[in-house]
């Protein structure tokens, strides 16, 4: 033991990662059998993985059609001794060669993959299957059956006869962990022939419901039992079995076996996840996956792409009437109120502190994107959101996206490289803090508030980003842009952004071009950029233009959002200018304000009845009079009198005084509304009477 210890130890300081040694590598062969100490055998896969990537960082890249040379490397030094170990009469060396073979499966699946395919090798296999092996060499021997059945080229070599060896080994009571690995080869290889069919005719076959829910009862008893050696196996297996919508129901369904589950993972901070062992991260990313089947939602689809799905249900509706209710029923299951039911049940079970412990102590790119998936599905449902900010679910993603290209330095008019994966942490943060104030969301401190503008920004501007996405993004800047000036003048200064959130103003989605107006409405209260934008910079009229047309919009929160930027800019008498040369260009201006402080002040549109005008809103009226003051206040002497020459001046004079009549009390609305009446009468404009 000590030999072996020492040989990788030497392997790991070695400045030389691309070869071995006869010796070493007769050590590292036999590093992985089951009778190695858990440390022997993680200590072997980093020198594995470690000469793995250094041989494939010095080969030249592979030509299309043409064989890797890094592949071929790595199988020329393991196949000859994989095939020698594997064919020996001697128990311990065909348990080194197929425990090594496997464990490469798992650090690099290619050159596993081709030595796997070799003749040799495979007559090997099937001559161990027909020798009635012991119980060690047939877990060893399912094992790496399931490492291969993974993958296509491999589950072509393997002879049918495995199929019922398999079988029998998993029917058997008095070794769990053969049953454990013989299952999920069993799952793999179905599995894995289904996606095959299904590639050469468009048709899924299923597997028997009967052999399914067997097989789920075999996982879910190992885990229940603590079985040490197989509750690896077992929740491979059942990561790989939940895709089923039937099985996702069972399982949901099960609190006690989710609880036993979640409880594999030491959720304390006390505790520590490496007292699993090895298997420690393939039993947390394997209950990750579970998670995220039983929580994710079926994708939204386009209106194209939901006419090719109605078609292709028509098409399978051919295929049989059993077949097709199954599809119903599987359909049925898969629906939001489903989904959001099984997600409730998961964290009621303890799935959202697992999550937390997994992205703290994982240091796994695989862990963190799932963790981020199964945090945005999570998300979908409002209720969760709590519960995902109480258990440290903000703190878990701002921690992934940290890790991503999004958090990393700027490189000015350079696209940053954020994949899909990336986006969904994102997306999954950006509902959390539209959901709560950033100060619940990321702390007092305001620092971790300012690094997140800057991926919130990107899922933003970039353009591989959806369109809920970029709507999310919107609302946690809005609640980002309300927390501070300074909060809001680092939004504005986010590359792009601001000229993003100006072109989807003209957005024809209603809640898109809705988040948009807010969004402005809030930078420009809060930045002085912004601000100076839209009033003292070339161009500032037509920006102008856009909000008054907003403000007319049939979506009062965007009427709001609009009216609200108004009153804010016509603080600045550069602003008011502009809008009085758009009124006398368009003779529009009066008309709009009025309405905002009196719906009914102008006859119905042609086609509409007085029944059809809605009462004024508080908020309208408020920005509306506000507007309409500064606007008046800010002109000078005589643009004010050729003001109130205008056709529509005496309308809004009458609705300024049904204003002032209803707004007893209300200072806020009052003192502007008395205000623009008397510029307009010192202005010339008669009184009005209503």
């Amino acid at each position: 033991m000590a030999n072996i210890d020492d040989s990788l130890n030497n392997l790991l300081k070695s400045q030389d990662k691309r070869s071995f040694l006869p010796d070493e590598l007769s050590y590292l062969i036999t590093s992985f059998t089951p009778s190695q100490e858990p440390s022997t055998r993680s200590k072997a896969y980093l020198v594995l993985s470690s000469f793995c990537q250094g041989v494939r960082q010095s080969s030249p890249a592979a030509e299309e059609d043409k064989p890797d040379p890094a592949t071929q490397s790595l199988s020329k030094t393991f196949t000859s001794i994989v095939e020698s170990r594997i064919a020996s009469p001697d128990e311990p060396e065909t348990v080194a060669g197929l425990s090594f073979l496997s464990a490469l499966f798992q650090v690099d699946w290619q050159s596993a993959s081709a030595i796997f395919q070799s003749e040799n090798v495979v007559a090997s296999l099937k001559d161990i299957q027909d020798l009635e092996p012991s119980d060690v060499v047939s877990r060893e021997l399912a094992y790496l059956l399931s490492q291969a059945g993974g993958h296509k080229s491999c589950r072509a070599v393997i002879p049918p006869d495995f199929l019922p060896w398999l079988q029998a080994c998993a029917s058997q009571s008095k070794n769990k962990p053969l049953r454990a690995a013989a299952a999920i080869a069993i799952i793999k290889l179905s599995r894995g022939a289904i996606a095959d069919s299904a590639e050469v005719v468009d048709a899924v076959q299923s597997s028997s419901r009967d052999t399914d829910d067997e097989l789920v009862r075999l996982m879910k008893g190992l885990v229940v039992d603590g079985e040490k050696n197989s509750i690896a196996d077992a929740v491979e297996g059942l990561a790989y079995l939940s895709v089923d919508p039937f099985i996702k129901e069972a399982l949901a369904s099960d609190s006690d076996f989710l609880k036993q589950l979640f409880s594999l993972i030491p959720t304390k901070k006390s505790q520590s996840t490496s007292s699993l062992g090895r298997d420690t991260s393939s039993i947390l990313y394997g209950i990750l996956v579970l998670i995220l089947n039983l929580c994710v939602h079926r994708p939204r689809l386009s209106e194209e792409d939901a006419q090719m799905e109605k078609v292709r249900r028509m098409a399978k509706a051919t295929a049989g009437t059993a077949d097709q209710t199954e599809d119903l029923e599987k359909e049925a299951l898969e629906d939001t109120e489903h989904v959001k039911a099984r997600g409730r049940a998961l964290v009621k079970c303890g799935a959202l502190d697992v999550l937390t412990v997994a992205v703290r102590h994982a240091d796994s790119q695989g862990v963190r994107v799932t963790a981020g998936k199964i945090l945005l599905n999570l998300s979908e449902d409002h209720e969760i959101r709590g519960n995902i900010l109480q258990s440290g679910g903000a703190k878990a993603l701002i921690s992934i996206i940290r890790k991503s290209p999004a958090s990393s330095s700027p490189s000015p008019g350079k696209v940053p490289d954020i994949s899909s994966a990336d986006l969904e942490a994102i997306q999954a943060l950006a509902r959390l803090a539209i959901t709560a104030s950033p100060v619940q969301v990321f702390g007092p401190d305001s620092g971790a508030i300012y690094d997140i503008i800057r991926p919130f920004s990107l899922m933003l501007t970039i353009p591989s980003s959806t369109q809920l996405q970029r709507f999310e993004s919107m609302m946690a800047l809005t609640n980002i842009s309300s927390y501070s000036a300074e909060a809001a003048s680092r939004v504005a200064s986010a590359e792009g952004l601001v000229s993003k959130v100006e072109f989807l103003l003209l957005e024809d989605h209603v809640l898109i071009r809705r988040a948009a107006t807010e969004l402005l409405c809030n930078l420009l209260a809060g930045s002085e950029d912004v601000f100076d934008r839209y009033t003292s910079v070339a161009g500032a009229k037509s920006k102008l233009h856009v909000l008054l047309a907003l403000s007319d919009v049939d979506d009062l929160p965007t009427r709001l959002a609009a009216s609200g930027a108004l009153a804010t800019l016509t603080g600045a008498p550069q602003a008011c200018d502009a809008l009085y040369q758009l009124e006398k260009e368009l003779h529009r201006v009066l008309r709009i304000l009025t309405e905002l402080i009196d719906p009914s002040a102008f006859e119905p549109a042609e086609g509409e009845s007085s029944g059809d005008v809605e009462a004024a809103d508080p908020g309208l009226v408020h920005r509306g009079v506000v507007c309409i003051r500064n606007c008046i206040v800010n002109l000078d002497e005589s643009s004010r009198k050729v003001l109130v020459k205008e056709k529509d001046i005496k309308v809004l004079g009458k609705a300024l005084v049904k204003v002032l009549k209803a707004s007893a009390g209300n200072a806020a609305v009052l003192r502007p509304t008395a205000e623009a009446l008397k510029a307009l009468v010192d202005a010339g404009m008669q009184m009005p009477s209503v």
